[in-house]
Parts: C-alpha cells; structure tokens; sequence
C-alpha cells in the first residue's frame, strides 16, 4: 500500500468530482481554492464549477463579495454506469483537514 504523501499517476475520480468534492467539503471555497486543490487552473476549476451548475449537481447564492454553494446530493449523475448512484458517495468517511467535520 502506498503512502498517503505519494503522488499519483491517475485518480480514480475526474477533475469534475475532485471540484465536486471541494464544493461539498467547503460551500464557501473559492474558485482560486477549488483549483489550487484540484491541480487544475482557475479557468479550468471556473469552467468546471459552471457546467455542474448548468447540469444541476451543484447551485450558488451571493453572499457579499463571495459564492455559497450548495450540492445537489440526490442528482443522478447522467452515464449508463453512474445512473443508479447519486452524490451522496462522495461524502467523507473521515473528517477532511480544511473540510466539513
């Protein structure tokens, strides 16, 4: 077994779910957050977090200068494999550093 401070060649999750994960971890993370943990750009992480919104899976309010996101858990995700899941797999098992408790 590898050791958690390993980096990997591949993830078992897109770069979609690692910014699903983000948002669900943490509402109110930032754009510059989301890519930053995702290992992805802040074009990418912008682009990603609005084709989840556009597909229903995550939604934002205003609150002053920054978003608050909220994940739609019961959305079924749209590929054959995937229709029988819904986002709730993604919920940590453990608490997340910087995460939900």
């Amino acid at each position: 077994m590898r050791s958690p401070d390993v980096e990997y060649a591949w993830s078992l999750l897109t770069n979609h779910g690692h910014v699903l994960l983000c948002i669900a971890d943490e509402p109110d993370i930032r754009i510059r957050e989301i890519a930053a943990r995702s290992g992805i750009t802040e074009r990418a992480a912008h682009r990603i977090v609005a084709e989840l919104e556009e597909a229903g899976f995550v939604s934002h309010v205003r609150v002053g200068r920054r978003n608050h996101y909220k994940v739609h858990r019961s959305r079924k995700p749209d590929h054959p494999l995937e229709r029988h899941l819904d986002v709730t797999i993604l919920e940590p098992t453990t608490p997340q550093p910087g995460g939900r408790p």
